[in-house]
């Protein structure tokens, strides 16, 4: 089951790569980039915390390395998808991981990007300025993904398939 895990978390970190130098949004030092957000919420509530951390790392890594994202990335996306499946975790329900998705990016992750911006960039950012832009874009991608979580789960073939393997109904 753990390869299994590793593998489509492999596959969601892949499509959401492929997709950034396509749907972005640049504000200011930022590249908003709403698919990140819906693939954490996605993955932290079929896998878990430490899984959406590592697609969310994953992720922020080739987008920098290609050129697609910044360094605002690893903060932004990394605890938003770290608290949203810690959220959904700790409650079992998707409401919670995608406030955690929001809060986690939209409100932390801004303020944690903010010492980066100046230091990277050596300019004097806004630090209004990435808040509305960081919480702009996880609302925009959590609300894909929470809306496509919720329309795959009503379907009994494939949501129950996915269901039985999400971290609600994990066996320890």
């Amino acid at each position: 089951m753990k390869v299994k895990k590793i593998a489509a978390t492999a596959m969601i970190a892949a499509f959401t790569t492929i997709t950034s130098h396509i749907i972005f949004v640049p504000v200011g030092l930022a590249k908003i980039f709403p698919v990140q957000h819906f693939a954490n919420i996605v993955t932290a509530v079929l896998f878990g915390p430490t899984y959406a951390l590592a697609q969310a790392f994953v992720v922020s890594v080739i987008r920098n390395l290609a050129g697609t994202g910044s360094f605002l990335a690893f903060p932004g996306s990394m605890i938003g998808a770290f608290l949203a499946g810690w959220l959904y975790t700790k409650t079992k329900r998707m409401e919670f991981a995608f406030l955690g998705e929001v809060i986690g990016t939209g409100v932390l992750g801004a303020l944690a990007a903010y010492p980066i911006a100046e230091l990277l960039f050596g300019q004097e950012a806004a630090i209004f300025g990435l808040v509305p832009a960081f919480a702009l874009s996880s609302i925009a991608g959590a609300v894909m993904g929470y809306s496509l979580l919720k329309v795959i789960m009503k379907n009994r073939a494939i949501g129950g398939l996915l269901h039985e393997n999400s971290t609600n109904h994990r066996r320890l």
